[in-house]
């Protein structure tokens, strides 16, 4: 029985690292600023995700526009977009499989199967973190590279933002399902 627990607690564990996953990919907030004028009425945050980028005024103005081409796109956020969506369809086909395996279901109940899937599927967790956790170390690696540029104007420079932390800890949760082995 705690066997059967274990494996709920696993496989939970990797939902909420999945969702986690879906959240910090549509969220705008991977790198955020935030400009303050020479008096707090003219205070903005510039915001830049993967599908968009937002601008937040101090009037309570939230406006966001999506990129319009991908070709316009510079190529390490193409990359990030790949990846976190091979991420999300990694996590969604693991935990199709996994669920087939787990010993609480009646998917080829008393098989030799039920194992090998149960461990198919903890796997695919584990890429799907493995894939999310690449993405925002390099995000987090280009963040802390061009804030440090000396080149670069203090108006362009960027901080990791909320969504790279939330993306750090679903990389880290979604792997959990290998518990109920």
């Amino acid at each position: 029985m705690a066997s059967m627990a274990v494996q709920l607690l696993g496989f939970f564990l990797g939902l909420l690292g999945f969702v986690g996953t879906i959240v910090a990919t549509l969220l705008p907030h991977w790198r955020s600023t935030a400009y303050m004028g020479s008096d707090i009425i003219t205070a903005t945050a510039y915001m830049k995700g993967l599908w968009m980028e937002c601008i937040w005024h101090s009037t309570g103005i939230y406006q966001c526009e999506l990129y319009r081409s991908l070709l316009a796109l510079p190529p390490d956020l193409q990359a990030a977009r790949a990846l976190m969506v091979l991420s999300c369809i990694s996590s969604v086909l693991a935990s199709l499989v996994a669920v087939m395996g787990m010993k609480c279901t009646h998917f080829a109940q008393h098989s030799v199967v039920k194992s090998p899937l149960v461990l198919s599927g903890g796997v695919g967790f584990l890429c799907a973190g493995l894939l999310c956790l690449a993405t925002v170390s390099w995000t987090t690696n280009d963040v802390i590279m061009d804030f440090y540029d000396p080149f670069l104007l203090s108006g362009m420079k960027y901080e990791i933002g909320l969504a790279v932390y939330l993306g750090y800890a679903s990389s880290f949760l979604t792997p959990t399902n290998l518990l109920k082995n």
